[in-house]
């Protein structure tokens, strides 16, 4: 295993990124289980950042947004998480917890709440079906399906607008300030350089960002356990040979 290498700090996700990408780009990043429907879906490096990719150029050139835009990520525990939060910084756009975003990335379970603002914001749903794939059924009018529209962008994505460590990342911490040592420690986590770290918390959600952020920055990974079964945890922990819990 790559030892990383974490003296300094960067300033932006897409500084975090592309060191990751040249340190050891095969490694797993994100590996996540669904425990209702069995799912398993693992992400190297490369597959994570070609996803981020897809992502950003979805929210740039379909939902038409820019750098110091909002975007509300409202999605449980998933693997789209981590991307949508890298596509965001990668645009420049702030993760907000606000009712009131530029943009909405949501479930099928925040449909209900966000169809109704397709018509003044854009509100892209991602059906949380195995590989990504569209929904099933038709959407509401105006919301558009991750599914259908991801697959068109290309692999690789450069920002006309790069954001700088100075642009906001969420609604209190910029680019900057969230890669700091004492910001991406996921408290408690125990997490070393190259450790894997297991975690049932939305990666989305403040309080669970740094369970990914930290991976991250540390050149380790994320095990993700949506809907988890309390006694196949520590099975998931030993298979997946995870380091530290958060």
């Amino acid at each position: 295993m790559t030892t990383p290498d974490t003296s300094g700090s960067p300033a932006t996700f897409a500084e975090v990124l592309a060191a990751q990408l040249r340190r050891d780009p095969g490694r797993p990043l994100v590996t996540f289980y669904d425990h209702a429907t069995d799912e398993r879906v693992e992400l190297s490096v490369t597959t994570y950042a070609n996803w981020v990719a897809k992502a950003s150029g979805l929210l740039t050139d379909v939902a038409d947004l820019e750098r110091g835009m909002s975007l509300r990520i409202d999605l449980p525990p998933h693997w789209l998480s981590p991307v949508f939060l890298g596509a965001a910084w990668t645009v420049g756009l702030r993760v907000t917890t606000s009712d009131d975003p530029d943009a909405v990335v949501c479930g099928p379970d925040g449909l209900d709440a966000w169809a109704p603002r397709a018509g003044s914001i854009p509100v892209l749903a991602c059906s949380l079906r195995p590989l990504g794939v569209r929904f099933a059924e038709e959407l509401p009018a105006g919301v558009l399906d991750v599914g259908v529209e991801i697959w068109s962008q290309p692999d690789g994505f450069t920002a006309w607008d790069p954001p700088t460590g100075d642009d906001l990342a969420t609604d209190d911490l910029t680019q900057a300030r969230l890669w700091t040592n004492d910001r991406t420690a996921a408290v408690g986590s125990g997490l070393t350089d190259g450790g894997r770290l297991l975690s049932v918390a939305d990666p989305a959600s403040p309080p669970g960002m740094a369970t990914f952020t930290e991976p991250l920055a540390r050149g380790g990974s994320l095990v993700l356990v949506r809907n988890p079964d309390p006694a196949r945890l520590d099975d998931v922990h030993d298979a997946e040979r995870a380091t530290a819990r958060a």
